[in-house]
């Protein structure tokens, strides 16, 4: 089968595409041939190498096929699980990596049936991102009257962020994005105000649009932006740290964060609750369920074909995508 292959960390250039042997569903196992598989923007850091020994997303050791997120139907079942499920459709976390491919294996434990209502690469946006954005609604509280920001608010999670606080009661979202097509795309999933944060005076800009602070701010870019969105904070507020695309996490001030009575929570780590394996796919199968029901509307915004993975990364990258982005083998 074909699959995309890493052999050394590096550019873009480096995932190719070659022949590797078919899959084998072991015990409590089974193969999917991929319909399509999710990118998360963490494997474009793995790629780069930037992640190299210091996080369990990353490869022990290369060659390495990346991919987590894939979507499918089951070809074949390892010892102990049900023949059934051969001919299903279904979604699910590979356990390390092996998604950029023409079939994966998933434990059949990490499976969810999709219902028809729900498209292949619709329900590769959901895996991941979905528990990510439900987590954060748990891990924020986000309620009535809450005025939230939201970073990077036209990504997979930013705009399902949205749909859901609007569902739970906020009163006011704050999307941040760069560029008008992004900034079209926050408004249409639910911001009340659409803010650039490349533009030197978008602090103020976020002040006018919520004159009496903001409660809740979903930090995903981290850095100087971080920082910036932290001083918007009413006392009191909610500081949700989700990830870090600017290149450095958010690094606050003890002494701030106390005077002000700001709690500061982490999706990945150390972690904000409950994160276990029941509790990641309960969140997952919440945002599919709510996919399939028409409550949350997934953007996939870009579906490349496998062979084309290296560009896939290289729009990641640039920031040039929105929504989520899938492979289509």
């Amino acid at each position: 089968m074909r699959a995309i292959v890493l052999r050394q960390y590096g550019s873009p250039e480096e995932l190719r595409i070659e022949e590797v042997p078919e899959p084998v569903a072991g015990p409590g196992e089974v193969v999917v041939d991929v319909a399509a598989a999710g990118i998360q923007f963490v494997e474009t850091q793995v790629r780069s190498g930037g992640l190299r020994g210091v996080s369990p997303v990353a490869p022990k050791e290369l060659p390495w096929t990346p991919g987590r997120e894939v979507a499918g139907v089951v070809a074949s079942v390892g010892e102990g699980v049900d023949g059934a499920l051969v001919g299903q459709r279904v979604a699910g976390q590979t356990a390390a990596g092996g998604g950029y491919a023409e079939r994966a294996v998933l434990a059949v434990d990490a499976l969810h049936r999709l219902p028809q209502a729900l498209g292949s690469a619709e329900a590769v946006s959901l895996l991941g991102t979905g528990r990510t954005a439900v987590a954060l609604l748990e891990t924020a509280g986000i309620g009535k009257g809450d005025t939230v920001l939201v970073e990077s608010a036209a990504g997979a999670v930013g705009t399902l962020v949205l749909q859901l606080a609007r569902a739970a009661g906020a009163e006011r979202l704050i999307g941040l994005a760069r560029g008008e097509e992004k900034l079209r795309l926050v408004r249409e999933f639910g911001a009340d105000a659409a803010v650039d944060y490349t533009a030197p005076d978008w602090p103020d800009q976020v002040r006018r649009a919520a004159p009496d602070g903001v409660t809740v701010v979903l930090d995903a870019v981290g850095g100087r932006t971080g920082l910036d969105a932290f001083e918007l904070l009413a006392p009191g507020g909610r500081f949700v740290i989700f990830g870090f695309s600017g290149g450095s996490i958010t690094q606050l001030d003890p002494a701030s964060v106390a005077e002000r009575g700001i709690t500061v929570s982490s999706y990945f780590g150390p972690p904000a609750g409950d994160r276990g394996p029941e509790v990641q796919m309960r969140r997952a199968r919440e945002a599919l369920t709510a996919a399939a029901e028409g409550r949350l509307r997934p953007l996939v915004g870009q579906r490349f074909p496998l062979a084309e993975a290296s560009a896939a990364h290289t729009a990641i990258s640039a920031r040039a995508t929105v929504g989520k982005t899938v492979l289509i083998p």
